[in-house]
């Protein structure tokens, strides 16, 4: 792990215990600061350099050799040569400049989707954190350029959705989420809608399709990284979970029992927490998941969805095989690989701790089994990887370990931050807003007023959105979207370096080559050789020669 709970020459600080992405293992709405990711939401490539310049000097701790993981693995750079030079430059030294490597990538199988910077956001369902700040990181990723994904469930619990006669026929709360996203797309990522079991049988498909069309691409579930049973929020109103009950779903404790709503207003129990159902409990094989999966998708495809995508977990190589394979024969848009760790929602803690494949040997595998796919029939479903991803690094190695299938990095909890410090920030300074936009803080901290007691002063991007939505309109756009951009703009300065590093001005052109293992534990698990021993005959030559 190269995360301590404080970096001095970055000036950050984790209120908690660090996790893997360098985010605090359990993330607050209302946090004062300052870790990485939260300081990147206001200052933004500002953060990808040591503070004090000119008043200091600064070393690596060089923390990332022991163990397995993203972390242990590191970025080669070339000293010659350059490859993916964008249409109208060349290979002289005054074009080959970071800025101009560029970040945009698509995904798809027929129906391409452009994305403007190379991630896309984990999947924000039902939890009621996601339901607060959507409009901030829905904005922001319009604004971005990159895909969102709405998570299940959204209309399950909906309280002013309407079911008739076993399916959707009204959804405002996932209208308002999609029309978030569309009032500012420019035609650079995109709004996603995952299913589940209860959204299937609630017919969300055909309400998507009959409302929306293609507008939106529609993602079959099959598990996430954080837990290995299906979604689950927590409730503390009693009639609501009464609501959820009645609607289906399964709700522990039992909130229709008298025992326990007695229980609940003697406070013995304060909250209920709502459950999904697992899927394909009545299938037996593979094979069974084959024919099912087949007849899904034609099922989809006959409705008009011409964009399916598809969301898999930490399950082991057996249903990873399958995910990958399924996936490419079916001719899906795109796979996301989530591995164990953490997630964007509510799951039981030691489940997160203890269950499943993590991360980088989950992706490793994936890479495997996708080279023999295409080795086998000429085509494989594009990729993206999560599982703990902050910062500029961790995307560019999980789309090196990856290529050349991996297209995108799936970011849950650290797109959620700027989301909670730009509604913070709206809510101090506006206090009429501060209950829209769920602000926390009645002022700002010093952790704030340090940079200004202004927007215009806090966001080092705030003059960029500015200029892209006109300054009129910059009235309507959360300050959490201005953290997702400022956020953003550091991610993508910091992956166009290493771009430039590795002398690959296209992320095309990343490939396996341009990683290198920090430990002989780490090169068993990816297949990325040694570092010493990459070019190391290639290197003998020269000294031969």
């Amino acid at each position: 792990m190269n995360y301590l709970k404080s970096n001095d020459a970055l000036g950050t600080v984790n209120r908690g215990n660090p996790a893997e992405s360098g985010l605090c293992t359990l993330c607050l709405a209302d946090c004062k600061g300052k870790c990485e990711t939260w300081l990147s939401s206001i200052r933004g490539r500002k953060m990808l350099y040591p503070r004090d310049f000119g008043e200091s000097t600064s070393g690596s701790l060089n923390t990332n050799h022991v163990g397995v993981s993203y972390s242990n693995l590191r970025i080669q750079g070339y000293l010659y040569g350059s490859e993916g030079i964008p249409a109208g430059l060349t290979n002289d030294p005054d074009d080959c400049i970071f800025p101009n490597a560029s970040t945009e990538t698509e995904f798809g199988a027929e129906v391409k989707t452009k994305v403007k910077v190379p991630f896309i956001t984990g999947a924000l369902g039902s939890t009621f954190i996601a339901e607060k700040y959507w409009d901030s990181m829905a904005i922001g990723a319009a604004l971005v350029g990159f895909p969102i994904v709405i998570g299940e469930n959204v209309v399950g619990v909906d309280q002013e959705s309407e079911i008739k006669n076993g399916k959707i026929v009204k959804a405002p709360e996932l209208d308002r989420r999609i029309n978030s996203f569309l009032r500012y797309y420019d035609g650079y990522g995109a709004v996603i809608v995952q299913m589940n079991v209860e959204d299937t049988r609630n017919g969300v498909a055909e309400y998507l399709i009959e409302k929306f069309g293609d507008k939106v691409i529609l993602e079959l579930k099959w598990g996430q990284g954080a837990k290995c049973i299906g979604g689950e929020i927590q409730v503390n109103d009693l009639d609501y979970a009464i609501f959820l009950k009645n609607r289906g779903y399964i709700v522990d404790p039992d909130p229709t029992k008298k025992e326990n709503q007695e229980a609940f207003y003697k406070h013995a129990i304060t909250s209920f927490a709502r459950h999904s159902r697992l899927g394909f409990t009545d299938l037996d094989s593979p094979d069974a998941v084959h024919d099912f999966f087949v007849e899904e998708v034609a099922r989809l495809r006959k409705l008009g969805f011409e964009r399916i995508t598809l969301k898999t977990g930490a399950y082991g190589m057996r249903e990873l095989a399958m995910a990958v394979k399924l996936a490419s024969e079916a001719g899906l848009d795109l796979l996301t690989i989530d591995g164990s760790g953490g997630g964007t929602g509510m799951s039981p803690w030691n489940m997160m701790e203890s269950w499943g494949v993590p991360s980088i040997h989950l992706h490793s595998k994936a890479y495997e089994y996708a080279k023999i796919v295409k080795e086998k029939t000429g085509r494989v479903v594009d990729l993206s990887f999560g599982g703990g991803f902050a910062n500029e690094d961790q995307i560019f190695k999980s789309l090196a370990l990856g290529a050349p299938f991996a297209k995108l990095a799936c970011m849950g909890r650290s797109m959620m931050i700027p989301a909670f410090l730009g509604s913070n920030i709206e809510g101090a300074i506006h206090k009429t807003r501060k209950n829209r936009v769920f602000g926390h803080w009645d002022k700002l901290p010093s952790s704030i007023t340090q940079f200004g007691a202004y927007p215009e002063e806090i966001f080092a991007n705030y003059y960029e959105v500015e200029e892209k939505v006109g300054k009129d309109e910059m009235r309507n756009i959360p300050f959490g979207a201005i953290g997702v951009w400022t956020l953003c703009d550091k991610l993508k300065g910091g992956i166009q370096q290493f771009m430039s590093g590795a002398r690959k001005f296209a992320l095309s052109e990343i490939s396996r080559d341009d990683i290198m293992s920090g430990n002989t534990e780490t090169a068993e698990v990816t297949k990325i050789p040694f570092m010493t021993e990459i070019n190391d005959e290639a290197a003998k030559e020269i000294l031969k020669k």
